[in-house]
């Protein structure tokens, strides 16, 4: 039987053919050598030219605002708690008392991740604070649950939850300092019901963010923070009018204005008079009752008292002389919606 032959195509160089030094490149391999040469030299060019110009034009400013600090709430008041504050990096839940979904939309349509969210801090275990923080842990596992270990305990107590919600726990105290990314993060004491109640006064370089919600009276803690920062969230729960002539039974009443209660609108006016300064930006009104408030009062109240501090001016948070001008922006958090996206900076 015949042995089949190998044909080997002979009409041009094979890819390890030896060619002497001083013998000619037959031209079908010299046309394809030039080829490829000029073809890898303009790749490079191209690729040296993008390289280039990707340096040139590098956001500086984006990193020149490496100190910017946005803000966010996607609920405040009594049917659902929780907000967002975060820079290019890190973000922190505030409260998880809004379902996952409310809450990943409202990120994602101002252009944020839920990945950059490395924490929720609890302020007490009322059900309207904490109700989906279980959920959003199961879906996002990479955020952890920062509270004091009786806020958990209550939390455990109170509610129908899985007691895996430990495994997600980060044990905080009052009055030390922890740390989440570029931020510096100290719960301190609040007078309220719940099992174990906490504001916070979170820093970021400059920025001084001080959080307050669910109170009944303005006890010294509060106001050791509350007059350091720049933005403050605190509650401005209801008109005393509306609560006395509401439709309440006396002993809800009773509990609203107790001092481990709520605040109404005429002592977070006083309080804040009290701790007007030049360096104060931002004043978030949150937890507004339905029932016995209303934006338009609790904004009245309050502003009148902050120009009769001396402000120049109260704004409504989307004044571009913000910082320019001593001015303070003065915002009632929505109750169910998201509010607008707030952004800090220190010029």
């Amino acid at each position: 039987m015949a042995r089949k032959k190998l044909r080997i195509n002979t009409s041009g160089p094979g890819l390890f053919d030896f060619f002497a030094d001083d013998e000619p490149i037959p031209e079908p391999a010299a046309k394809k050598i030039r080829d490829f040469a000029i073809s890898t030299s303009r790749k490079r060019q191209m690729q040296t030219a993008q390289a280039t110009e990707a340096i040139d034009t590098v956001d500086t400013t984006s990193l020149a605002k490496a100190d910017t600090l946005r803000f966010i709430s996607f609920g405040s008041g009594s049917s659902g708690n929780c907000s967002y504050l975060g820079d290019s990096t890190t973000g922190l839940l505030i409260d998880a008392g809004v379902d996952a979904k409310t809450v990943l939309d409202g990120l994602t349509d101002n252009g944020l991740s839920i990945k950059n969210v490395t924490g929720i801090l609890l302020t007490h275990d009322h059900s309207d604070h904490v109700r989906f923080v279980y959920q959003l842990v199961r879906k996002y596992t990479h955020i952890g649950i920062y509270c004091t270990p009786k806020t958990l305990n209550g939390l455990l107590r109170r509610h129908s939850i899985s007691r895996r919600i430990k495994d997600y726990h980060k044990p905080i105290y009052k009055e030390f300092p922890f740390k989440l990314g570029e931020f510096e993060v100290t719960a301190f004491d609040v007078s309220h019901d719940g099992t174990d109640n906490c504001g916070y006064f979170i820093t970021h370089g400059k920025h001084k963010f001080a959080v307050a919600t669910d109170l009944g009276c303005i006890t010294e803690r509060v106001d050791f923070y509350m007059r350091q920062a720049q933005y403050v969230m605190i509650e401005s729960n209801y008109d005393q009018y509306m609560l006395e002539h509401g439709p309440y039974p006396l002993y809800l009443r009773a509990r609203i204005a107790a001092d481990r209660g709520h605040l109404n609108n005429e002592v977070t006016a006083k309080f804040l008079k009290d701790i007007f300064s030049p360096h104060l930006r931002y004043v978030f009104l949150c937890h507004l009752s339905h029932d016995n408030n209303t934006p338009e009062i609790a904004l009245r109240c309050i502003r009148t008292a902050l120009l009769d501090a001396g402000t120049p001016r109260v704004g409504n948070g989307s004044d571009p002389r913000l910082n320019n001008d001593g001015g303070i922006e003065l915002i009632a958090l929505p109750r169910f919606d998201a509010s607008p996206l707030y952004t800090f900076r220190i010029d």
